[in-house]
């Protein structure tokens, strides 16, 4: 079993809480700020924040009241969230991309009462989806429209905002109190499956999700933290109570254009980037436009979540960032960041871990007999912690999802080393059986990544009468190239891969279909492929 020695940061009862404690501590120092030239102390976030719960108090929102919201990445999206903590409503975030089958599911699991969403954004018509599915389920629709009404006590907050209506914090009732047991974020996967998992969260499990980047990134007051990523992800919570912390400015983004991306971000001098290959490789491409002055002067650290990062990526960032690495963790929306790797980490360990358990976390490493492998032994990873989900919405997968002394099933395999750290090796479900032989894709994934000719790749498994399953390389070529089979495997062969490892298919895309925090789809890839 590995435990952490460090001691994890100590919470207080909620997560309005830390809203309020912030608030307090540093009242005039920047928590926030976003694409559009804005920002928010952190007395400024509380006080909007208050506003706001008394508007949804006045509606009838309170302690248990089922919030569904469907926000872009702005400051007010945040104010939101902060608001509902403030009421100790149960809020359920669903991301922007999911569309109306997706939140007719989402919102008859829950059983929303209120739904929160702006008319349109980029493009898309949120307001009639809304309905739409109201108009059957029966919940009530609350639109947050574009304008540029003050969203906070500052008259000069103007300019990409969803305009929110500010109420007399007078009217609010007493602020929640701790209660471990209370439902107050209900997440949902993001859909690889056929339908979302909705996932049960409380104030602690959620705050508790922060540890990492603070004990183990070491976030601090003068860090500015970049965010490309939906914050109705589990991860906008978590980065948020991060900063809370520790005061770490979060930069929300409500748009990813690759091709102004890195420089948009430059504009805020950050110290952190991350946190998937799309944005590293962004990232990457900035700083070689830009020249041999950096783009990022002040950059100190670069992380990573979501997915298992290449060798390869770690190592460019280290050569043309100039940072040492990318400190990768590890987690799920059942339980958040349950390891992280130091940025001072050996290069060894930030180019091939996740690094070790964060504070307050315990970790097995479970073989196909249920037993505890040895140490640099593949097995099931299994958990247990303090931001551990409080089950599932549909409590017939819990029996699925502990094994029977409580221990969380992540589903992923992976090796523990001599030292405590831990590499990925794979999904239990996305090995590839070839000829009774299982295959690590993500093994296959991290050797194709070392071919000059491939900007971006995903190995799955498709059908095959004669061998089960082949291995295929779903590929975004770098610009002018074409990697042919051939080409591949006398990659593999150099690099030392078992033959029966290399890919006897080859689909060339213009990218591949990922999630919000950056994990390749590759179910909708099987579905595509499987009959080509």
């Amino acid at each position: 079993m590995l435990r952490s020695s460090l001691a994890p940061p100590t919470y207080p009862g909620t997560y309005w809480d830390l809203v309020a404690q912030s608030a307090r501590t540093r009242p005039d120092h920047v928590l926030l700020a976003d694409d559009h030239g804005r920002s928010l102390t952190a007395s400024e976030l509380a006080a909007a924040a208050e506003g706001f719960a008394a508007t949804l108090h006045a509606r009838g929102v309170g302690g248990g009241t089922v919030v569904s919201w469907q926000l872009p990445t702005v400051l007010e999206t945040m104010v939101v969230l902060c608001a509902l903590a403030r009421l100790g409503a149960a809020q359920n975030p669903i991301v922007p991309i999911m569309r109306e089958r997706e939140v007719r599911f989402i919102t008859e699991q829950v059983g929303t009462e209120l739904f929160l969403a702006p008319e349109t954004w980029g493009g898309f018509g949120f307001g009639d989806l809304a309905r739409s599915v109201a108009d059957e389920s029966g919940f009530d629709v609350m639109i947050l429209d574009l304008g540029s009404e003050p969203a906070s006590a500052r008259p000069d907050m103007t300019g990409g905002a969803l305009r929110l209506e500010l109420g007399d914090p007078a009217t609010l009732p007493p602020p929640p109190e701790r209660d471990e047991a209370a439902v107050r974020w209900l997440y949902h996967t993001s859909g690889t499956t056929a339908d979302p998992k909705g996932i049960r969260h409380s104030d602690q499990t959620v705050m508790a999700g922060s540890t990492g980047m603070i004990a183990v990134l070491g976030a601090r007051e003068d860090d500015v933290n970049t965010a490309a990523f939906p914050v109705s992800h589990i991860g906008g919570a978590l980065s948020l109570g991060a900063s809370l912390v520790t005061g770490m400015r979060f930069v929300l983004f409500d748009s990813f254009d690759p091709a102004t991306f890195g420089e948009r971000a430059a504009a805020h001098e950050p110290t952190m980037l991350g946190s998937a290959v799309p944005f590293f490789l962004v990232f990457l491409d900035a700083q070689r436009r830009h020249g041999t002055d950096p783009l990022y002067p002040r950059l100190r650290i670069c992380s990573a979540g979501g997915a298992p990062m290449p060798p390869e990526i770690c190592r460019d960032v280290r050569e043309v960032l100039g940072v040492p690495g990318i400190a990768n963790s590890w987690g799920l929306t059942e339980f958040p960041v349950p390891t992280f790797a130091s940025p001072d980490a050996p290069q060894a360990v930030l180019d091939t871990t996740v690094g070790t358990v964060v504070p307050g976390v315990s970790l097995r490493v479970i073989g196909p007999d249920g037993r505890e492998v040895a140490t640099g032994e593949e097995g099931e990873l299994r958990l247990k912690g303090p931001q551990r989900m409080l089950g599932y919405i549909d409590a017939r997968l819990d029996a699925d999802a502990f094994d029977e002394d409580g221990w969380f099933k992540s589903g992923d395999l992976g090796v523990v080393d001599a030292d405590g750290n831990i590499r990925i090796t794979g999904r239990v479900k996305d090995i590839i059986i070839r000829n009774a032989e299982n295959i690590s894709a993500l093994e296959v994934e991290d050797a194709l990544f070392q071919h000059a000719a491939i900007h971006d790749v995903a190995v799955i498994g498709l059908p095959d009468e004669r061998s089960g399953e082949r291995v295929c390389a779903v590929i975004v070529a770098e610009s002018g190239c074409e990697p042919t089979l051939d080409a591949l495997a006398a990659h593999c062969r150099a690099l030392g891969l078992a033959a029966q490892k290399w890919p006897e298919r080859i689909e060339l895309v213009d990218d591949l279909p990922r999630n919000p925090m950056g994990k390749v789809r590759k179910e909708d890839l099987r579905k595509r492929f499987a009959t080509a």
